[in-house]
């Protein structure tokens, strides 16, 4: 089982099912909304209950972003498809998870460089993710 929480505490998660390791994601709307790139896990829906008041946000046609509204923290990537993302920052204590790619490089900052040793994608890639391990 994993948890985790915003900031202040208002909005809390538990996760029942195992993980997706985390895929780092450099969109241009991931990058608005985090001050950098989002790195994300994800879980099937039916294993996530969550407590509190999430404020979502639709940020695309196909996608909304979950945050908590007191403190302003983001939580959640709701898209298409059977799994909904978690911020990998919002999981308490240590997760076992480490990042196994990149998506949406082509919109990354020009601040930063990109590790060569991990799958990158230009855009979106569903091999990276929508696979969960365990």
């Amino acid at each position: 089982m994993t948890s985790g929480s915003c900031l202040c505490g208002a909005v809390r998660f538990v996760v029942t099912g195992p993980l997706r390791p985390v895929i780092a994601c450099h969109c241009t709307q991931c990058r608005k909304t985090s001050g950098h790139h989002v790195a994300a896990t994800s879980a099937h829906r039916d294993q996530i209950a969550v407590t509190g008041e999430v404020t979502w946000f639709q940020s695309s046609d196909s996608a909304r972003r979950g945050f908590c509204g007191t403190c302003g923290s983001n939580l959640f990537w709701d898209g298409e498809g059977e799994n909904l993302s978690i911020f990998a920052g919002a999981i308490d204590g240590q997760t076992g998870l480490r990042i196994a790619g990149h998506i949406f490089c082509a919109d990354k900052g020009d601040y930063y460089d990109l590790p060569e040793d991990l799958p990158r994608s230009q855009g979106y890639d569903p091999a990276l993710t929508t696979r969960v391990v365990g």
